[in-house]
């Protein structure tokens, strides 16, 4: 049985338009994958301080990546498949899943750096984005970082292939936004 991690960023919860887009995800999924979800808004994520990467760093240099500050790292590391769900917010992503990329971002687990640069450590090969939008927003547009941001942390952190999902439109007034949601 593979792995599934959901990074479930989906902050209206039950009433959020990305879940019901990863629900519609899931819901066609190979039953090959066995689902771990990691639902941000009940966890616990802390932003870097100085005392925090102070603390990371003597870990680190201590060789201790079996200590619990390390597991969001580890699991995204583990899994053979990553979907993050996450709404359009600020041209971007919300600052959740900022904080949960923060701490997930850990040298010896998730990446290392070689003479020859960068090399993502993750097991996985597909890193998958699903997204809602209110707007309509081309592939390249300035006004959307969200796609671009997450292509290349999942580049960063070894992800041989990117896809995203976003269903645009959503509060655009006169289209049919529960529609697109539904048709995806």
């Amino acid at each position: 049985m593979k792995t599934a991690l959901f990074v479930d960023c989906c902050i209206r919860g039950e009433a959020s338009r990305s879940r019901k887009l990863a629900e519609a995800f899931f819901a066609h999924l190979s039953r090959d994958y066995t689902v771990k979800r990691l639902a941000l808004m009940q966890e616990e994520l802390p932003p870097l301080t100085a005392e925090s990467l102070a603390q990371r760093d003597a870990l680190l240099r201590a060789g201790r990546t079996e200590h619990p500050r390390f597991r969001y790292a580890r699991e995204l590391a583990a899994a053979e498949l990553v979907v993050v769900a996450a709404p359009f917010w600020d041209l971007s992503i919300p600052a959740l899943l900022k904080l949960y990329i923060e701490n997930v971002s850990v040298e010896g687990i998730t990446f290392r750096s070689t003479q020859q640069g960068l090399q993502g450590l993750c097991r996985g090969t597909d890193l998958v984005f699903l997204t809602t939008r209110g707007g309509i927003y081309e592939e390249g547009s300035e006004w959307e970082q969200g796609v671009p941001y997450l292509r290349a942390v999942g580049r960063f952190f070894g992800f041989d292939r990117f896809s995203f999902v976003a269903v645009d439109g959503l509060d655009v007034q006169g289209f049919d936004g529960e529609g697109a949601l539904r048709d995806g």
